[in-house]
């Protein structure tokens, strides 16, 4: 039950994230991602196009159920990283676009708070799976 709800959470929430990405010019969000001086050029358009498309697709596979370990995996793999460079930017003073649904949303606390909540419940969501898998893999194996 929670695993569900966990499911349809991140998955809205991925699904929400990648519709406001598409939905803005492309060169708004490359600018949100270009705020964090990090990548160069070429690689903040290569970002700013292709992951609304990944988020599309985790959102769907999260509600769909398939391949759970690895998408919630796969999920929390890119909810840290995104963790990681808003804490970086907020430790760093940087008053920049979280960028996280698109462009209008400031890196504050509340962001952090809320992108650490997805994060853990994205953790949570790959341990409940592999521990499911592991319980029925050992039960197929007594039988």
């Amino acid at each position: 039950m929670i695993a569900r709800i966990l499911r349809f959470l991140l998955g809205a929430v991925f699904l929400y994230a990648a519709y406001t990405k598409l939905s803005q010019p492309l060169s708004l969000f490359a600018l949100s991602i270009d705020s964090y001086q990090l990548l160069p050029d070429y690689a903040v358009f290569a970002v700013a196009y292709t992951l609304p498309y990944l988020e599309l697709a985790l959102g769907l596979l999260l509600i769909i159920g398939w391949g759970l370990r690895w998408v919630a995996t796969a999920a929390a793999i890119i909810l840290s990283v995104f963790f990681i460079l808003m804490l970086r930017s907020y430790g760093m003073g940087m008053t920049i676009d979280c960028g996280c649904f698109g462009v209008g949303e400031s890196l504050s606390y509340k962001t952090l708070i809320r992108d650490g909540l997805l994060l853990a419940s994205a953790i949570l969501l790959a341990f409940l799976d592999f521990k499911k898998h592991r319980q029925t893999a050992g039960d197929v194996r007594i039988q």
